[in-house]
């Protein structure tokens, strides 16, 4: 549904946010809970609305992981400043009078953190999420991905001008045969994969089962990642448009194991989580043989997210050290090629690009973001000095969706902060 003045959010029939809170539904309460109040991954039940809203932050009870050590030192405490948000009142891309605290409730937060100048003025609950609980980022593990990418990149342990095949050459006979690193970092490869989160017969049903740890017994496809990427055949030529396809971060996990002799798990643990002064450790969900799922498998706390959007914000430095390269942040904020971009169709993203698993906005506050299906985000504002932090588990999956309210809502907050 699109309105004169911009796309409007697509309706749906599920309950409100405070409707569906876990709580008050009895999703898995009891011992045993209820049959019909139980979640599994196996049966899909914890990607179904409302039961995910239980799921997405208590996932380390459904599946497997591998966690991302937070380090021996002591955690990085957030200085407040506390102040009502929630009153902000932005203007949808519909043209519909809405504020920040509207938005949160339409958008079915579990989480949001708001920092400015690096201090916490904003920070909120719900669902089933609670400050110490990691929740999953799903395709906000991306930007972790790319982000140390652009910081093995600047060290020079991998080359993006690089073909795929000098750190992963079982993928030569797959569509990222012909393709380079930095292909695959920024999504201009050209892949026969598509990824319709509401087609049951899309390519990313296949790859969710292949990265699954636990599956049907009927099930008789690749076992793995590894098992499955090389399957992929091409579809177009490479660097001609972004497209967004997952299985480009998986192989581009692949290609840091490889380039550094760690899991990503270790990998992101060593350069980035035992740095930051995290609360709590984060986890990876793995497939079967333990490999992380570099697209969206990353779980973490709401303020540690918000504390890895700081440190991005300050150019990679954090805690009193520099974490992320400068100029590892530089290349992701300034962004790809819009020109690129824009055949992909993002009515709520006109304008942007994408770098090094990253969104890029090229607005006048040079904001960026980190994005995952049904809201989760990272909101860099380098302008107004603010980074916003959110979970959430919003029926429909696709950013379509909650765009349209939330964008607005960010770039409000951003003004007020700034006021």
């Amino acid at each position: 549904m699109t309105s004169p003045t911009g796309p409007a959010v697509p309706q749906h029939n599920s309950l409100s946010a405070a409707d569906s809170e876990p709580a008050k539904l009895g999703i898995m309460e009891g011992c045993p809970p209820p049959a019909d109040k139980i979640v599994r991954v196996a049966d899909g039940s914890a990607r179904t609305f409302p039961k995910m809203r239980w799921a997405y932050s208590n996932m380390r009870q459904l599946a497997p992981t591998k966690a991302v050590s937070r380090g021996p030192g002591p955690a990085f405490e957030l200085p407040r400043a506390e102040q009502d948000l929630t009153g902000v009142k932005a203007t949808t891309m519909d043209g519909k009078p809405t504020t920040f605290g509207a938005m949160i409730a339409e958008t079915y937060a579990d989480g949001i953190c708001v920092l400015h100048r690096g201090r916490v003025v904003f920070e909120r609950y719900y669902g089933a999420l609670s400050p110490e609980k990691q929740h999953i980022c799903m395709s906000v593990t991306k930007s972790f991905i790319g982000t140390l990418a652009e910081m093995l990149a600047d060290e020079g342990a991998i080359d993006p001008a690089s073909p795929v095949t000098r750190y992963v050459p079982e993928l030569k006979a797959s569509a990222f045969g012909d393709a380079t690193v930095r292909q695959v970092m920024d999504m201009t490869t050209g892949i026969k994969y598509t990824e319709v989160y509401t087609d049951p017969n899309s390519d990313i049903v296949a790859y969710r089962l292949a990265g699954a740890a636990m599956r049907d017994s009927n099930y008789d496809g690749p076992q793995s990642f590894y098992d499955y990427l090389p399957t992929l055949p091409k579809q177009g030529e490479h660097d001609v448009q972004f497209t967004y396809k997952t299985v480009n971060t998986e192989v581009l996990g692949w290609i840091l194991r490889r380039a550094s002799g760690a899991s990503l798990s270790d990998l992101l643990s060593e350069r980035v989580w035992s740095k930051l002064g995290a609360e709590q450790d984060g986890h990876f969900l793995v497939d079967s043989v333990g490999t992380e799922g570099a697209g969206g498998g990353l779980n973490v706390t709401l303020r540690d997210l918000a504390r890895f959007g700081e440190c991005m914000r300050q150019g990679g430095a954090f805690n009193g050290r520099q974490i992320v390269a400068e100029r590892a942040v530089a290349s992701v904020a300034g962004g790809g090629d819009p020109a690129r971009f824009a055949p992909a169709g993002y009515a709520t993203l006109p304008g942007w690009s994408y770098r090094s698993q990253w969104w890029v906005s090229h607005n006048e506050h040079g904001a960026y973001m980190a994005r995952g299906v049904h809201g989760q985000s990272i909101y860099v504002d380098p302008k107004a000095e603010m980074v916003i932090a959110r979970f959430a588990s919003f029926p429909i999956a696709g950013n379509v969706a909650n765009d349209p309210i939330t964008l607005p809502c960010f770039m409000a907050v951003a003004r007020a902060l700034m006021a």
